[in-house]
């Protein structure tokens, strides 16, 4: 089998300028990078990437941790990761924790700390500090999705932010009687996501002077099916029925439009309804909602964990240098459809 000198020679370069091409290095131009592929190619040579673990100390796998992989953000931020890393040379390793908090431990303090891993990036899980700690001791960065880990790079959109914008929507178009769905306490556990967009629901309509009364708040577990059930609660009862709800969820907002279709409501000319994510769904339902980009959030986690990897070993205790730890707010674009209108007893005034 031919080794890297022969590809060197049929390509026409140096043995180093081989190596950083077929290991995915940026410091290669794409001239050289296409020769050096070229001739591997008709070689039929396949870089050992054991060999160059051992001369790098790097694995060029970096682990992804969600608590799971089937649900629709997840599943996305997995593409983006994917993407991202394949095209920079590296290997993925998926980590789905579930609820099981014994393989969320294992993940942390096994896997991790034995160093098969060059960095982590974790969505939606908070790290202690002693977690964080244990994995800046031995030279792996870390990069949380969905909020700030202290002493990590993060990448997160201001959720109590878009959630007082959706809100702020159905207020403007005149609505005062504005429902939420929220999340269950278990999805609380870890950046509090249902907590934070509730928060931005209960700044908007305090701003306004609005009331929130008990049983507008209803609580699913952003799926359809959940947020489903909920509204036929909180949509039951004709009399101080809401004219709008806030969903904190695409998934639970077509729950919502689901419910509302049973009791013989139109919408938006019945019941406005609006979502955050940018699901798929949410173009087919025509929801107004503010999309968050989850693929690109993790295109933009894996190349923050590259870059780390490039810093490694410029501090004085060998970690990623501290300008290059940084917190990032991902931009969100607040799309409107036809899920949202004027409410009916202002319709009615203007007609």
């Amino acid at each position: 089998m031919a080794g890297i000198k022969e590809v060197a020679s049929r390509a026409g370069l140096s043995v180093a300028t081989v190596s950083r091409a077929l290991s995915g290095k940026s410091n290669v131009s794409s001239t050289s990078r296409r020769l050096a592929q070229e001739a591997a190619r008709e070689l039929g040579f396949v870089p050992s990437y054991h060999a160059s673990s051992l001369a790098s100390g790097r694995n060029h796998n970096i682990g992804l941790v969600v608590p799971n992989v089937q649900r629709w953000y997840f599943s996305c931020v997995l593409e983006g990761v994917s993407e991202t890393l394949l095209d920079a040379g590296y290997d993925l390793t998926l980590y789905n924790v579930g609820q099981q908090a014994e393989r969320r431990s294992s993940i942390l303090n096994d896997f991790l700390l034995r160093k098969r891993l060059d960095a982590v990036i974790a969505v939606a899980l908070v790290l202690s500090e002693d977690e964080i700690r244990q994995l800046l001791a031995v030279h792996r960065p870390i990069v949380g999705i969905g909020g700030a880990l202290p002493g990590a790079s993060t990448v997160r959109i201001d959720d109590q932010g878009v959630a007082m914008l959706a809100t702020g929507h159905l207020i403007g178009l005149g609505h005062t009687r504005i429902a939420h769905v929220t999340g269950s306490s278990e999805l609380n556990r870890d950046f509090k996501l249902p907590q934070l967009r509730q928060k931005g629901y209960m700044a908007a309509m305090a701003a306004a002077g609005l009331p929130v009364r008990k049983e507008w708040t209803a609580t699913a577990d952003f799926t359809i099916q959940g947020a489903y059930a909920a509204g036929r609660r909180l949509l039951g009862t004709p009399a101080g029925r809401p004219t709008a709800v806030f969903a904190a969820s695409d998934e639970m907002a077509v729950g919502i439009m689901l419910a509302a279709r049973d009791f013989g409501l139109q919408v938006p000319q019945d019941l406005s309804v609006v979502g955050i994510d940018g699901h798929e769904l949410a173009e087919t339902f025509g929801l107004t909602t503010v999309s968050q980009d989850p693929r690109g959030q993790g295109r933009l986690a894996a190349a923050t964990a590259l870059g780390l990897l490039k810093s490694v070993g410029k501090d004085s205790d060998g970690g990623p240098a501290a300008e290059a730890v940084q917190d990032q707010e991902y931009p969100t674009e607040f799309v409107i459809r036809n899920s949202t209108a004027v409410p009916p007893d202002v319709a009615g005034r203007r007609a």
